[in-house]
């Protein structure tokens, strides 16, 4: 009887510490950044940059769109460093 509850013990105290593992690591942010001229992309970090504003979603905002039909949005495809895009064309900062 003592090993059955050594082995129910040890079980729990498995099933805790994967718990609090899973609970404890930090998910990866990822957002969809829109200027006001409509532009969208997808970046990891929130950018600021003088005399511009943007709109951050969440990073599955994207696919609750209809991109065909939306005249007030237009996707822009990833872009690696840091920056942002105005009339369609990328600015690095």
């Amino acid at each position: 009887m003592p090993i059955k509850k050594l082995l129910i013990s040890g079980a729990a105290s498995a099933v805790l510490g994967a718990a609090a593992i899973v609970l404890s690591a930090g998910s990866a942010s990822a957002y969809v950044a829109c200027n006001h001229e409509g532009d969208c992309w997808h970046t990891e970090a929130r950018v600021t940059a003088p005399g511009v504003t943007f709109d951050y979603h969440p990073d599955d905002w994207y696919f609750h769109r209809h991109w065909d039909s939306d005249r007030d949005h237009h996707w822009r495809d990833y872009h690696e460093g840091r920056g942002y895009y105005r009339s369609g064309v990328w600015i690095n900062l």
